[in-house]
């Protein structure tokens, strides 16, 4: 395992919710990835560590040969990859995506 994927393994199972985006929580560099801090804001995750694909192109390439996902944001909730912007939404309008982080704060 190289160092950019052994530092994205820590930090995905270092971190219980985890979003791989380009920008900050705070200033979103996508409409994709505003929309993924929007969707876990409205969860009630106060926990979320976000990491900002676009100050490390390491990271960027990295984090997509990790879940073998071409697209970003990423989502890990509790070591497991959820999924982006679109399966994010999916799931939580159907209130999967509530059940997936309820349940692993249990």
């Amino acid at each position: 395992m190289s160092d950019v994927q052994q530092e994205i393994d820590q930090l995905v199972k270092g971190n219980r919710v985890v979003l791989f985006m380009k920008g900050t929580a705070q200033f979103p560099m996508c409409g994709f990835s505003g929309r993924a801090v929007q969707i876990l804001k409205a969860c009630g995750v106060t926990d979320l560590k976000t990491v900002n694909v676009l100050e490390d192109e390491g990271i960027r390439q990295g984090i997509k040969d990790y879940a073998q996902w071409p697209t970003i944001p990423q989502l890990y909730v509790h070591g497991e990859f959820v999924g982006g912007s679109d399966i994010m939404m999916e799931m939580y309008e159907s209130g999967e995506l509530q059940q997936v982080l309820a349940a692993k704060q249990a």
